[in-house]
């Protein structure tokens, strides 16, 4: 690969500076003297090129000089790669142990030098050394990169000292063998998109938290040639008043498809057609800026994989502050991913998005469930006409079948089987429909989106100018999806063991002995992952060949009892005081009688953001007295 020349020019000083430093010159003159007055005859005093380069093998002068630049050479790749001594910090599919630079490319080193006013920690003491405490992890998201810093603990003024190479130069803008000059750093307006997470002593409690970073920038490497202030000045308010135009006139065509949506029917007034919803930062973004078709590469297979997945991420309404009813707060994707929880919005936005990745016609409803309490879930369309509902905080898919309201009533209307009430609006990316027909309950509506008498849709060029992908600054861009750093058969060894020790010291408690038998744990393996399966793929496989095997395992006249139960945590002292809620697990836990055996197995199924579903299945065999 052929050098720049201002690339060349660099190299060659760096190596003249490593000469004189080392008096390489003073050197070989000495050597050089040395070899004429001992090596050479008195009538021969001409010293050709080769025999002096043997004479500088020979002395070791050369391999001293190749030692010297090949550590120069380690030190200008770090120096390149991050002015400070901490190594740049990764988080990317594949752990990078040495970051390597590419000369082509532009980078841009973000340090982060601490913070303050964290003002929730004021109070807080300083924690002691090897105290466990709340830490901070800072998670970032540039053009397709993700990264996250190491956790440091909370406080008013939290210790970060961190560094993150963010590659700006990329193929899909401008000549890709071309390194990116000041004009084309000037026309790229992506956002760097930063979200700090607090995580609790018990790794089970993360919020977003509030206050001030110091941020350092870097460009390596240095341009050529820098901008005027003016210039950049210009150019950043040209953006912003090309974004405030847009935003300004998607809301006066939002007022008016409003105004004309009520005046079909007063009662649309009391319809959930939110158009609006505000993110984690109070700014309120069009809800199909929340969706985008979102490929999930090789960590999702299908999309009923997807649908598990989102369903495994944690659920947490929005917090209340006062009175009222719910906080409407819906969470840019890198915040929901990097929490690992969210409400219903967040879980349905993210599973209409990789639905959506694959191919399907996803939307995203908005209504209410049972009790007409606000709920969003995930709709598809298909080619034939079939309409599915997906409900993304459980896994669970439903067929939709419409009763027609001119036919007589029969006597028991059929219970619906999925659990929505009433449906308000549906979005995705590229299109937004009011239901305008004369009942919004679910199993009246009609859901031909192309009937304009039963859904108003938005003019998808509306959409297109505030929601596309770079139509505004002001839009977050969607992360990709992250590898599992979980280990599952380590992490399920870990919580097995750490659950037979609870068992076994909440017994002795009781006064009771206990007695694991590792056999009659591993047949329980097939059982979760059974149980997974059909979690995944609605299809249940592998319980007669289960049964079988603990037929064969409790001998005649004994009795056997299982408990098998689920978690998408991984917090074992938590799991078990929840089994002993169930008065089926604290029996077989409690058990008392005549050579009595316990078992325990954990299986943990990890997926993308280090999601997991965790099975636990307790169980024990005992001879009958009776």
């Amino acid at each position: 690969m052929s050098l720049p020349p201002e690339k060349a020019s660099e190299l060659k000083q760096l190596i003249q500076q490593q000469l004189s430093k080392m008096d390489v010159h003073g050197r070989i003159r000495e050597i050089l003297a040395e070899t004429i007055r001992e090596e050479l005859a008195p009538d021969q005093q001409h010293l050709s090129t080769e025999d002096l380069i043997k004479a500088l093998r020979r002395r070791g002068i050369i391999d001293d000089v190749m030692k010297e630049l090949n550590f120069v050479t380690d030190s200008v790749e770090q120096e390149l790669s991050a002015s400070p001594k901490q190594p740049a910090s990764f988080d990317k599919q594949s752990t990078l142990k040495k970051t390597n630079i590419d000369p082509t490319r532009r980078y841009l080193y973000l340090q982060v030098l601490g913070g303050k006013a964290f003002l929730e920690h004021l109070q807080e003491p300083e924690p002691l050394p090897g105290q466990i405490c709340s830490t901070f992890t800072l998670c970032l998201h540039y053009r397709n990169q993700r990264f996250r810093s190491k956790p440091v603990p909370c406080a008013c003024e939290p210790d970060f000292h961190d560094g993150f190479l963010l590659e700006v130069h990329r193929e899909n803008l401008g000549d890709g063998t071309r390194m990116a000059d000041s004009t084309t750093m000037l026309s790229i307006s992506d956002p760097i998109h930063m979200v700090l997470i607090k995580t609790d002593i018990f790794g089970t409690e993360s919020k977003v938290s509030v206050g001030i970073l110091n941020i350092k920038f870097e460009m390596y490497p240095p341009l050529n040639q820098t901008l005027s202030q003016e210039v950049v000045n210009t150019q950043l308010a040209l953006e912003r008043q090309k974004t405030a135009e847009k935003e300004r006139l998607f809301l006066v065509y939002a007022k008016q498809w409003w105004r004309e949506y009520l005046q079909i029917r007063p009662s649309h007034n009391s319809r959930l057609v939110k158009i609006f919803a505000q993110d984690e930062n109070g700014i309120n973004r069009p809800v199909c800026s929340y969706v985008k078709p979102l490929r999930a590469g090789r960590l999702l297979d299908t999309p009923r994989q997807a649908a598990r997945f989102v369903n495994v991420l944690g659920y947490e309404r929005a917090p209340v502050i006062g009175g009222g009813g719910k906080q409407e707060q819906w969470c840019t994707l890198l915040a929901f991913l990097c929490r690992n929880k969210g409400d219903c919005e967040d879980h349905a936005n993210l599973l209409c998005s990789l639905l959506l990745g694959y191919g399907l016609e996803a939307f995203v409803c908005v209504g209410t469930k049972a009790k007409g309490v606000p709920h969003a879930w995930v709709m598809t369309c298909g080619t034939d006409g079939t309409v599915t509902f997906w409900e993304s905080l459980t896994g669970h898919r439903y067929i939709h079948k419409p009763t027609n309201p001119d036919e007589p009533p029969l006597a028991e209307p059929p219970k619906p089987l999925h659990p929505y009430r009433t449906v308000g609006c549906v979005f995705n990316h590229q299109m937004f429909l009011g239901n305008c027909q004369p009942s919004d309950a679910v199993e009246n509506c009609v859901f031909d989106l192309n009937d304009e008498s039963k859904w108003k849709p938005m003019s998808e060029e509306a959409i297109k100018s505030v929601c596309a992908p770079g139509a505004t600054t002001s839009l977050p861009p969607f992360p990709p999806l992250c590898a599992s750093t979980v280990d599952a058969s380590v992490t399920s060894n870990e919580i097995e063991m750490q659950l037979r020790l609870l068992v076994s010291e909440h017994r002795k408690d009781l006064g009771l002995t206990t007695v694991w038998e590792d056999q009659l744990s591993y047949l329980l393996s097939p059982a979760l992952a059974s149980y997974e399966f059909e979690r995944t793929t609605s299809i249940s496989a592998g319980n007669e060949e289960f049964q079988d095997a603990i037929r064969r395992a409790v001998p005649d006249g004994h009795t056997f009892k299982g408990f098998p139960i689920h978690f998408v945590y991984r917090n074992a002292r938590r799991a078990f005081a929840t089994c002993l809620r169930s008065p089926f697990c604290e029996e077989i836990i409690c058990c008392r009688g005549d050579q009595v055996r316990l078992a325990v197995r954990v299986r943990v199924f990890t997926y993308p953001e280090s999601a997991c579903a965790v099975w636990i299945m307790f169980a024990c065999k005992y001879r009958s007295v009776l």
